[in-house]
Parts: structure tokens; sequence; C-alpha cells
């Protein structure tokens, strides 16, 4: 997706005398969230992802359809990258001809348990950036979605933090000049279905007189344990993974730290050489940093941050989990009481 995604893109007007405004909204058409649940739910366990095309609005992006990538494209030549480029935009120049909006705003992807910062992700929002200065990703988690709520966020990258991605700047001094920290990656834009009075007068049209449906139900469901388990067990390879990052970075200062003591025995070693020289009349050698020991580049802190985002997504998704499980104890257990 990733590698194609400068062929489909279309460029987005700018606006003129001064920067693009970033994306504060994204308006989904009630279709677009069928198609995105039906596609990411019959591919499990499957990751898959698509393409979301719409309009852009001044600071809102209105999706008004999707289509999906095929996981694997035949191609006569062998060659698949290509061959699903040509794919997207066969499909976009179908959706033209039938009029309908093909102005590429973004791309959706399937998530398990809310995994989905990597940098990967963050190439592809790089490489359609190129093209399209307003686009989101919509993070689809069918995991979340099975206990009850929908599980579809839409985020975006920091202009900011794309400025240094592009610039190779993501040491730990470059970040901190920046004021850019794990919370700065990725920006969580508000998201709002919209549909047609159509749809919504056909929808009251075809509604039940008995409102509870089985989804109803298992919103009471009280096993959170399966769920909870995988948060918890994926929350501890994150852990592990942010001990070898911090290692690493400890790593580097007692590197520096070693050095400087090299450089200060350099030092005292030379000066007290031009002391001696001094002394029988001779040149003095220069007394400056040695070309043997250069300055130590800082740990790419790129991975660390990624790591740190995730492990705050799975105590979001672990605190949500369970006081919603809480809440509805509290509700079995008046129920209970007002049965007796």
């Amino acid at each position: 997706m990733a590698s194609f995604a400068d062929l489909a893109a279309k460029p987005q007007e700018a606006t003129r005398g001064g920067p693009v405004p970033p994306v504060k909204g994204v308006e989904l058409n009630g279709q677009v969230v069928l198609k995105i649940l039906q596609h990411c739910t019959e591919a499990l366990p499957q990751m898959v992802t698509g393409q979301l095309l719409g309009l852009d609005v001044g600071q809102t992006l209105e999706v008004t359809d999707c289509f999906a990538f095929p996981t694997t494209v035949a191609a006569e030549d062998g060659d698949e990258e290509n061959a699903g480029a040509t794919y997207q935009l066969d499909m976009m120049r179908c959706l033209r001809e039938v009029n309908v909006d093909n102005n590429t705003v973004g791309w959706y992807q399937s998530a398990a348990m809310g995994t989905f910062q990597t940098a990967e992700l963050i190439e592809t929002f790089v490489n359609y950036h190129e093209n399209i200065k307003k686009c989101v990703c919509l993070i689809y988690d069918p995991h979340r979605s099975q206990r009850g709520s929908l599980g579809l966020r839409a985020i975006r990258l920091k202009d900011s933090f794309i400025n240094l991605f592009k610039q190779e700047k993501l040491s730990g001094k470059e970040l901190r000049e920046a004021n850019i920290s794990w919370k700065d990656v990725f920006v969580d834009v508000p998201v709002k279905v919209q549909n047609s009075p159509l749809a919504q007068a056909l929808v009251a049209e075809l509604e039940h007189d008995n409102l509870a449906t089985a989804s109803d139900y298992d919103r009471m469901n009280l096993s959170v344990m399966p769920f909870m388990e995988k948060n918890i067990q994926s929350l501890i390879d994150c852990v592990d993974d942010l001990v070898g990052e911090q290692q690493k970075v400890t790593m580097y200062h007692k590197n520096v730290a070693r050095q400087a003591q090299q450089v200060a025995a350099w030092l005292q070693k030379r000066r007290q050489e031009n002391q001696a020289r001094r002394a029988a009349g001779e040149e003095l050698l220069p007394e400056e940093d040695p070309t043997l020991f250069k300055p130590l580049p800082e740990p790419n802190l790129l991975d660390n941050y990624l790591v740190t985002s995730q492990i705050s997504t799975f105590c979001d998704q672990l605190n949500t989990a369970s006081m919603g499980t809480i809440e509805k104890l509290y509700v079995a257990d008046a129920l209970q009481k007002g049965a007796q």
C-alpha cells in the first residue's frame, strides 16, 4: 500500500497565502462504515486495508466511499507491487465513470487489539503526505468491536513530526529541541457518522417495535477474561520491548561517559608532554580534541516512542474494559436484589 500510494493519490489544492490547515474532524457515511466493518471482519484473522474516498471541506474530511485492497493481486510479469497500483488506479477510474467521489483522502486498515503504532504506518503517512496534505487513517479493531463498542478511530501524524521524520532527525536531542514527545506522534481526529435524511427515514421505517436485540443482551456479558488476558500479554511484550529500548539509551550514555574519560586522560597526557616540550624549548603540540574521539551519535528514539504509545493504548483499553465490567457488575447486583 505504501509503495504505490503516490500513484493513486490526487494532489489537493493548498490554501493560498499560507500553510494547509490540519484536519480537525472526519465525517463518515454510514455505507462506508458498513463496508469497512464487513471487509475487516470477514478477513479475520488476516489484517487488511483499503482506500478512503471523499471530499476535503475546510478542516473536515467527508468520507463518502471506500474500496478494499486485495490481499494478493495476480500479475503476469510477477510484479505484484505494480499490479496493486494498477488495480487501485483502475478502481478509481471506474468510480469516476459512475460519478462517485474518487478523491483520495486516506486509507483504512484493521488492527488486532489496537496494535497499529508501527514504523510502516508512519512511512505510509509520509508517502501520502507528499501528494495529499490532508489525509487520515481509519483504524478498525474487530476484537474490540466484538465486545459491544465500535472500535473505529481516525488518526493522523503531527506536521512537526513529519518534518523531522523526513529530515531523519529523530535523536533524543533533536526531538527535545522540537518539543515533541511520544504523545505528539499520532493525533486522534474526532469521527462522526453522518447519514443522509433519506437513509435515516428508511432505518426508522424498517425499525421493529421490539427495540431489544441480541446485541443489546450481549452488552451485559460479564466475561472479559479473553480480552483482558490478550491485552495484558501484549502489554507485557511491549514492556519488554521498552526495557530493550531503554537499555540502548543507557548503553549510549555509558559509552559517552567512557569516551569523556578517555578524552580527559588524553588531554592530561598531552598537557604533560607540552610542559616537557616547553621546558626543552620545543614547539607545543595542539590540545584540541583528537579526531580519534568523534562524538557518538545519539540512538534513534522512534521505536521508543512507538512502544510507549502502544503501551498507552493497551492501558486505555484495559481501563475501559475494567470500568465497563465494574458497571455491569453493579447493574447485575441491583437486578438480583430487585428480583429478590
